[in-house]
């Protein structure tokens, strides 16, 4: 049996919302019976009529950020609840260009994951080293400490609805796609750092996703490596062909190992705390 991966497309700053519904359409039926947990970032114009479009798919849509706070005098951000209202169930959070673009540090990320947490959104938390760090030997120092600040004070039974994606920053966007073994390690790294924090029954199920210049031609090989359960798909996203095989070669059947993954078709949602 196929084991349960995520295939994640961030669509980053591209397509319209009328682009997004016609992609939605043209994707849907060639994917339609796949048994991966199919979702697309879009950006924060397009999240009603994709999700509105997607109702009856197999097709999850979310957000590609948010701002930390629940309401406020915060010109050009986007709340959580803002998101959820207008369909979104999960968002990635810590993606590599917030952090080097725009300077999001691992305390705001931090804020963020728990924001999410309360607001009933799913956070697919992003985390991985420049090619500096990995230079300088320190990429397990920098996933450490990027997973341990960003999770920090998450309580163990919301443990279930986070979803990690390593992705080294000097493989995004860049055609560079990092070695077979070396995705393995950090991946296997990972998870002890999850285990670490939620113990071994917790930590053992969150997803942990690879990003990086992920195409048809690699996404199998680099999903069949330890402890990766999916992946984060950038611009091989954006084109629905290119989409739908990467979904179909690594979701769409064949005798690929077993997963600790969820095996619930949306993103759990739990009650609500209150402020």
């Amino acid at each position: 049996m196929a084991k349960n991966v995520y295939v994640v497309g961030n669509w980053k700053m591209y397509k319209t919302a009328r682009e997004a519904t016609d992609y939605i359409e043209s994707l849907a039926p060639k994917i339609e019976g796949t048994k991966g947990m199919i979702y697309l970032s879009v950006p924060y114009t397009s999240i009603a009529p994709a999700a509105h479009y997607a109702k009856e798919t197999n097709i999850v849509i979310g957000a590609q950020n948010m701002n930390d706070a629940r309401d406020g005098a915060f010109t050009g951000e986007i709340a959580g609840l803002m998101l959820k209202e207008a369909g979104a169930t999960f968002v990635i959070l810590g993606h590599s260009e917030r952090r080097h673009i725009f300077g999001e540090s691992n305390a705001l990320i931090h804020r963020k994951v728990l924001r999410a947490l309360q607001d009933d959104i799913q956070p697919i938390l992003c985390i991985g080293e420049t090619s500096k760090e990995r230079d300088a030997g320190k990429t397990d120092e920098v996933l450490k400490e990027q997973l341990f600040s960003a999770l920090d004070g998450v309580p163990k039974e919301d443990a279930e609805h986070l979803i990690v994606a390593y992705e080294p920053v000097w493989a995004i966007g860049t055609g560079k796609t990092a070695t077979l073994k070396h995705i393995e390690e950090a991946h296997l790294f990972c998870r002890a750092c999850l285990t670490e924090l939620f113990g071994k029954k917790q930590g053992g199920a969150i997803p942990i996703l690879y990003g990086g210049s992920v195409k048809p031609e690699n996404v199998a090989e680099i999903v069949d490596q330890k402890e990766v359960n999916g992946v984060l798909v950038g611009g091989a996203s954006l084109d629905t062909d290119t989409f739908a095989e990467i979904v179909q070669k690594i979701a769409g059947g064949g005798a690929l190992k077993k997963t600790t993954t969820p095996k619930t078709r949306k993103p759990p949602i739990r009650r609500k705390k209150k402020e």
